[in-house]
Order: structure tokens, then sequence, then C-alpha cells
């Protein structure tokens, strides 16, 4: 008895006449004109808080990639919630609204723009810039650079202490603005450039940046501009500066390069040669060492993770003879799967194995329903929309639990659930649809928070404090140990600890501040959820072996990773039924996967194995209804057939289409129309 998916065939109509001259005026709004701009990377470095948000979501990056290289996609996105705040992010607000714009207020007093010149509404604000085809303020470069390393809270103890003039700031002040304010009269650290030629003149430097960005590889025009960085220094590097591929190349490795120290101290008229003089030795060489030091993280982490798995079989997790059967309906995910996994004692969880049946749906479960089962209830459960988990504050993309959940009915059972899930998707071994922010792994591994944990929260908060700890506030800042509190629109004030409102924040008491604020932010509103959550998870899990990891590594053990890595997954994929990989329709189909964007890489992955993450250790880890299984594709079916999934052992059964377009179209068509299984 085996699982598969299948697909319906479904023709797109012809573009009307109307329909392409709204496209065509689409084209010409400011936020298609800002994207396809060819100086777009250089005003996105120039704004760290866009930077920020386009770094740590993947899904803002491949959209603003896709319009980049298909101006027309922007119709698909242009309402998307993370594009719009992305974009809004570089508005100015004191400029007028371009001609034929107007700015209206809708009935929950949101604004949002009208253009009469294509009769069209939208939440982009049009004031963005490169609209006269200028760089904003005439930015280069240098000065761009400057100012995104001058955000950093690495930098701050590097800055001049001296100021022109002192803020005083009042207890009812902001924090955040307060520092803000101070933090806007430093100078600008200089010698950025100078640190990229140094980083790039290690003598391993392509070793290094292709452990990382695999890619680079193929990117041979890219490799080059490295190579004349490296032998020309800093006079080739502005010519390069408005270079997209390796402006984003940098903004890759740009804690790499700050924190990068070389042997000597760097000049840029220095005569660099790329070999080791005589006598010298390799292994002393600071670009060896940071070219290995990946390396055995990664292998520890491995080893670290086949422990655990190991660890978890011989201690009998899901191994049976018990059964846990959820037998669940898609219109109601939620609910159905509370009601049945809360019914279940400790024990049962722990050891009872997992079957998922979708009612109305044929198939056996050979994990291939339980992998879309904890796909599609990661999608519902963690979703803000539902009042349990909120976005954080730097993003819509990593959620943390809302304050606002004590609203919500019988509340702590909901996150006592949330943890029993998350266990059960650790010890069976499937990925979850959901990305939390760090605080919340280190909440599940019971682990203090400290300041650097805020960055992941809260990135404007976390800027204020690191500024205060490594700044003198000596008749700087005039703050007490009290903040306030929003509740319900109405503000009051909190002592941090007995007293507070009389205790000055001083130089000397300032760590116990930031400590006090720190835990404050991080527990604010959510003690009582995150113990219940916490609790949940180690009803299904022993703590004891969940604590050999890391916050960082316990978020790849749960969540995977969303980037498709093309050459793993090709290099890890095996074929039968006659196809090999010089085979002319194998050759074809890669040719279509790699011309696919990579949200359609996901679908087709999750199409096949039912889900759309990958495991930390690539495509060589996917799991099947019996332990490891590799992609695989099989020659099956006739030239009209639509390719079909067995989704328990990865299995893709591709029909030998007689064309790349034939393929190409069939195969994009069963992946984007496929909801259900049956059972063959």
């Amino acid at each position: 008895i085996d699982v598969f998916i299948f697909s319906e065939l479904r023709r797109d109509t012809p573009c009307s006449p109307g329909h392409c001259q709204k496209i065509t005026l689409l084209l010409q709004s400011p936020a298609v004109k800002f994207i396809t701009h060819p100086e777009f990377f250089t005003v996105l470095h120039a704004n760290y808080g866009a930077y920020r948000m386009f770094t740590n979501s993947s899904c803002l990056k491949h959209m603003v990639l896709k319009i980049r290289r298909d101006a027309r996609n922007f119709e698909r996105y242009q309402h998307n919630r993370d594009l719009v705040t992305f974009l809004n992010r570089f508005a100015d607000a004191q400029l007028e609204l371009p001609r034929g714009w107007e700015i209206k207020t809708d009935p929950q007093g949101k604004s949002f723009f009208v253009d009469h010149n294509s009769r069209a509404t939208t939440f982009i604000d049009p004031r963005i810039p490169l609209q006269n085809g200028r760089l904003p303020n005439h930015l280069t470069h240098r000065q761009h650079l400057q100012r995104l390393r001058s955000y950093s809270a690495g930098e701050a103890s590097e800055v001049s202490r001296t100021r022109g003039v002192s803020l005083l700031a009042r207890p009812g002040n902001s924090l955040v603005a307060a520092i803000r304010n101070q933090s806007q009269q430093e100078p600008v650290p200089l010698a950025y450039n100078d640190k990229i030629v140094a980083f790039l003149r290690q003598p391993n430097i392509f070793e290094v940046l292709q452990e990382r960005q695999p890619s680079l590889a193929r990117n041979h025009s890219l490799k080059e501009k490295v190579h004349h960085i490296r032998t020309e220094g800093t006079q080739r590097l502005e010519k390069l500066c408005c270079d997209a591929d390796l402006v984003m190349l940098l903004s890759l490795f740009e804690e790499d390069i700050m924190s990068y120290v070389p042997l000597t101290s760097f000049h840029p008229g220095f005569n660099f040669s790329p070999r080791c003089s005589p006598g010298s030795s390799p292994q002393n060489s600071p670009g060896t060492q940071r070219a290995r030091a990946p390396a055995p993280y990664r292998r520890d982490f491995e080893a670290k993770l086949r422990n655990f798995y190991r660890k978890l079989e011989a201690k009998g997790y899901g191994q049976g003879p018990g059964k846990i059967k959820l037998i669940v309906r898609r219109d109601h995910l939620l609910e159905g799967t509370f009601n049945q996994v809360m019914a279940y004692s400790r024990k049962e969880l722990q050891r009872n194995k997992l079957y998922i049946t979708f009612v109305g749906e044929e198939g056996l479960d050979y994990s291939g329903p339980s992998r879309e089962f904890f796909f599609l209830l990661s999608q519902e459960l963690f979703n803000p929309y539902y009042g349990l988990f909120e976005y954080s504050a730097n993003d819509t993309y990593t959620v943390q639990i809302s304050p606002m959940s004590a609203f919500v009915e019988n509340h702590l059972e909901w996150f006592r659930f949330s943890g029993r899930i998350l266990g059960l998707a650790l010890i069976h071994q499937y990925l979850l649809d959901a990305f939390f922010t760090r605080p919340f792994y280190k909440a599940l591994l019971r682990l203090a928070t400290d300041l650097s944990d805020l960055e992941y929260l809260d990135e404007e908060f976390h800027q204020s404090l690191q500024w205060m700890k490594d700044n003198d506030i000596t008749d700087v800042l005039d703050l007490t140990f009290t903040v306030n509190e929003e509740v319900f629109g109405q503000v009051t004030e909190r002592e941090l600890k007995s007293g507070g409102t009389n205790v000055q924040v001083t130089e000397k008491n300032k760590k116990e501040y930031i400590e006090r604020m720190v835990k404050w932010r991080v527990e604010r509103g959510v003690v009582q959820q995150t113990q219940a959550l916490v609790r949940g998870f180690y009803e299904v899990v022993d703590s004891r072996l969940v604590s050999v990891f890391d916050a960082r590594e316990l978020e790849l053990v749960i969540a995977g990773t969303a980037e498709i890595d093309l050459n793993d997954w090709r290099n890890n994929t095996e074929y039968r039924g006659g196809y090999h990989d010089g085979h002319i329709v194998i050759r074809w189909f890669w040719g279509a996967v790699e011309r696919f964007n990579n949200e359609q890489r996901l679908r087709l992955l999750q199409f096949v194995t039912g889900t759309s993450s990958v495991p930390y250790e690539g495509f060589t880890a996917l799991r099947g209804s019996n332990g490891l299984r590799r992609f695989c594709i099989e020659k099956w079916g006739k030239i009209t057939s639509l390719p079909r999934a067995h989704t328990c052992f990865n299995r893709l059964d591709l029909p030998p289409y007689p064309s790349y377009t034939m393929l190409y179209e069939k195969l994009l068509i069963a992946v984007e129309e496929t909801s259900t299984f049956g059972l063959e």
C-alpha cells in the first residue's frame, strides 16, 4: 500500500486588454521603480531597520528578488504585509506626495494612499527614494556602509565620548528616545573599506566565502571582482560600490568583516602577496583559523544530533508498541488535535508511535501524512491571528508569546498543548513551519536570558540598553528603577525593584538596572504562559536529553532551514526506473527546478516530502517512513499524466515527457494545485 498525491490540470487564461493596461500602470508605481532600481541595494544598506528586516526574513528576501527579476511579480505581492512594512521603512513623511496621489484614512484609523493616475489604492507610501534616479543625499558606498556600521552596538565602545551637548532625560521620558537623541551626536566610524579589503585578502578567502555561500562557486563574475579587490585594494572596491552581487555578499559577512583582525596591521598601501613567506606557518594564519572554525562546530552539532536521536530510541521514545492515532479534519485541525492530544497521558505521549489520518482521505501513514500534519498544525497554532502568539518587534517573520494571550479562553492549557506539539515533533523528528525569537528557545531550555538576546526580541530597545552599557551615563541620563507599562491604553509606572521610584540609575548600579530591564522586557505579561508551554514540552521530552543543545541549535532541530541549496538537493537525489543524473528528462527536471524561485522549490519539496523544511544537515538527512530516505525520482506514467508524489518515501513519479516545456508546465501545475492525499 502506498500514499501518493495527485493534481488536476488547470490552464491560465490569456491577459485581457484591461488587465494588461492595469499591469502597465502598476509597473510605473514608485514601489516598483524603487525595488527594480540598480541602486536599490545601496539605499537598503543605508537604512538599518529595513536592512535587518530584509536579512532576517527569507520570505521577504525572495519576494524582493523575484520582483527585481520580473517586475510583473509585484502585482502578486503588492498587498503582502511584510513587503508593505518593508517599503514604508524608506518613506519620508516630510516630503510632498507625488502628483496625482492622495492620503486617506480608513475607518480603523489606518492610513492608505490613493493613486488617481491609475485609479488604485495601496498601503505603500509613494514617498520612497530613487524616484528621481539619484541616490538620496548622494550617498556613496563608503558613507552608507559606515552608516550601517554605526548602528552596530559592538562599536559603541570605539565611539568618542566627547559630546557638544549633554542630554538630561526626565523620569517621564522614554529610555529609547533619550539614548537615540544622545547617540545622534556621535561620529561615524571610519576605514570600513580597509576592513573589507583586509578580510578579502585572507589566503583562503574563497574557501571561507564558498562555505557560507555555495552559489559563489558558480558566479565566476563575482569571484573575479573579489580577486580584483584583493590585488587593487580600496580603489577597486570603490569602483564596484554599486555592484548588487558584491554588496549582497559583503552584507552576509558583515559580522565576520568587522570582527576580523589581520596578523599584521593593515595599511592601504601595503603590497600584499598571497603566498606565505619563507619560514611562515600556514597554521598561524588567522584566515586559516577563521576558515576552519565553523567546521568543528558543525561536526559537533551533527554529533549532538545523532547522539540525541540515538538516546531517544534507546529510551523507547516513540517506539511503541502502543499507538497514538490522531484522526483529524483539515477544516478543524486545531480544535480536533487539541482535544485528542490533551487526552493522552505523559507516558503515552513519550512511548507510543504516532499515526495521522485525515478524515475523508484514503491513505496509510508511513510518515508522509504526519509530516504534513505537523507542517499544517504549526502554521495554525503559531499564527499570531489566533491570539496566543504575536510577531516580534523586529519583523513579521519570527513569533513570540503574546501578553494579550491572557485573555484567550483556557489559554494556559493551549500553551501546554503547544509545548506538547513541540515535544512530539522533536521525538518523531518532524519539522515545524514556525520560527521563534531566540529568548523563546532559551525558555524551552530553561536558560537565563541576557542583553544580547534582546536583539532578537526588540532591536531598538536592545540598542538603547547596549548604548547605556557601553557609555558613561553620568550627568547624561536621569532615570530611576521604574518602567512605564501600557495596559488597555493606560500607562502605569512599575518598579523594577522594591522602592525603585526613589533609586536613581548611576554609572555604578546601571548593570543591575540593565539586567532588570532585560528580565522585564522578556517576561512582560507572559510568565505563566511560558511556564505552561515549557511544562507541556517536558511532558513529552526528558529535559536532560534536550539540555545538550543551545538555543541556536534547538532552533535548527525544530524548524530546519527555509533556504534551498540546489547543489545539495541534486547531489542527494537517487533515480529509479531507468532515470540517471545524465538522462535528458532529469536534466530538464533540474533545469526547471533551477528556473523555479525559492517559493516554488519549497512547494515542490512539500509536494514530494510533505514539508517544505530542510533538516539542518541538508538533503542528506531527509527522513522517510523507516529512517533516512533520500529524495528519489522514478520513471513512471504516460506523457499525458501529471507527476505524482509518494510523501512517505520522498519519491517523485516523473513521466518521460518529450520536451522541456511540457515537463516544466506539468511539474508546475502538479506542485501548485495539490492539497489532499489518496490511496494506491
